[in-house]
């Protein structure tokens, strides 16, 4: 049975699978930053001053509208709706990132197939035939 799991758990999909798992929630952390830490202040500066992520709706009475929003969950129920924008924005980053990724993928493959490959060399069937020809051909001379 261990011999089993070892043979599953070194299979070659296995193993891509846990790197593009990782390497997934590394690029996450990236487009988390990028979104939190670049775009959004833009956004932010365009937009006078709007910051999504204290953006939510008080749900119970104890919350007062205008609190930071870690104050105001400390205090009750919100809805979060601006943690959602900004979750979404990640999101539709990482969709067209990767849909810019596999496109170039795609051209490059396309690149490939267009290259025109050597003509293979002949095979012996086609070197003897070859040469029956040519010996055909000095006989009628």
């Amino acid at each position: 049975m261990l011999a089993e799991f070892k043979k599953f758990a070194l299979r070659g999909n296995v193993v891509d699978l846990a790197v593009g798992v990782i390497i997934g929630a590394a690029f996450g952390a990236i487009v988390s930053s990028i979104v939190g830490d670049i775009i959004m202040p833009v956004i932010g500066a365009i937009t006078g001053g709007l910051d999504f992520s204290n953006y939510y709706t008080p749900l119970s009475a104890a919350v007062k509208t205008g609190m930071p929003l870690a104050d105001a969950k400390k205090a009750g129920a919100v809805l979060a709706y601006g943690s959602f924008i900004t979750a979404t924005l990640n999101f539709l980053i990482i969709a067209f990132v990767l849909f810019l990724a596999i496109q170039g993928i795609n051209k490059m493959k396309k690149k490939e197939e267009a290259q025109p490959s050597a003509p293979a060399p002949p095979s012996p069937t086609e070197k003897l035939l070859e040469e029956i020809r040519d010996l055909l051909a000095r006989r009628s001379v």
